[in-house]
């Protein structure tokens, strides 16, 4: 059992919050999506109002039991709020749904808003909801891509896609021998995916690039092959959302992936994200703090 204050104020300094400032995603994308729907602004705490990371909904003062999550689906807050007790935290990356989309399925509709409803029973229940996305990615020991390339058992040689001010998201470096089929089925076990997202040649493999989230940018896949990588890993290496700038990017990198000599893989935006929450953040809350439990709330369907 933990004080709330404690605990927000742990994770604000451990992920730098306040240092890192406004999130470059969010602020654009919390304004679009809720307003004029959801008056958000006095549902949302004020501080995270303003950084877009941080403590968004304020819940009773003790803090018994955590939650971990990547995206705030209806499934996983139907979750935390049926199992968590008056003061609980979820811990998520993101603060909005985003619907990226199914290689094999539908195009998703990009960000969504967490149901209105849902919220509510969040509020009136006493839960809290904590949001760290940019300072996550960034984070040197804890960061989305360093959980990756730990499970992968990766010998880091380079950082890449770097931010002056913040540090690095991707991550290159060298693995065990293996080949495109023996790296995807390794990829499919630790993500728990029926499938991946491919394009490019399927190759002899020894050195990886691994980007956590949306790495569907070909510059960062130029910069990944010019420097010798045989995979590229990223949650999205096409973006399959159902509007001109996610069909311009699928094309994009369309055009890309008939010339490169790269395995280009996708494992799903959220599993991507999801990795660090049951390896390096659960490990974290386990010698941060006397929870009485911590408790992952996996998605049932990771392509969405």
């Amino acid at each position: 059992m933990e004080e709330l204050l404690n605990v927000v104020q742990s994770l604000d300094n451990e992920f730098g919050i306040e240092r890192f400032g406004v999130d470059p995603a969010f602020s654009r994308f919390i304004p679009q999506v809720y307003n004029n729907k959801v008056d958000w602004k006095n549902l949302f705490e004020p501080k995270f109002t303003k950084l877009f990371n941080g403590l968004m909904i304020k819940g009773n003062a003790t803090v018994q039991n955590i939650f971990l999550a990547v995206f705030p689906t209806n499934e996983v807050l139907e979750q935390f709020i049926e199992g968590g007790e008056a003061g609980d935290m979820l811990f998520m990356h993101h603060p909005l749904l985003m619907e990226c989309g199914d290689p094999n399925g539908k195009w998703g509709r990009g960000f969504v808003p967490i149901d209105e409803s849902l919220l509510n029973k969040v509020v009136s229940k006493g839960l809290s909801i904590y949001t760290c996305h940019a300072p996550l990615d960034y984070h040197r020991k804890l960061g989305t891509s360093q959980a990756i390339a730990e499970e992968l058992q990766v010998d880091i040689i380079e950082r890449f896609i770097h931010s002056e001010n913040h540090g690095d998201i991707g991550i290159i470096g060298n693995i065990k021998t293996t080949d495109t089929d023996g790296l995807i089925n390794q990829l499919k076990k630790i993500f728990d995916i029926p499938y991946v997202d491919f394009e490019g040649t399927k190759n002899t493999v020894e050195k990886v690039a691994i980007v956590a989230g949306c790495g569907d940018k070909t510059k960062w896949m130029q910069f990944a092959e010019d420097n010798g990588v045989d995979a590229y890993i990223s949650g999205e290496i096409h973006c399959h959302i159902d509007n001109d700038y996610g069909k311009s990017r699928f094309q994009e990198v369309e055009n890309y992936a008939k010339h490169t000599k790269m395995s280009l893989i996708g494992v799903s935006h959220s599993a991507s994200e999801y990795l660090v929450k049951k390896t390096l953040l659960y490990q974290w809350f386990e010698n941060e703090f006397k929870f009485n439990s911590i408790n992952l709330i996996p998605q049932s369907k990771w392509w969405l």
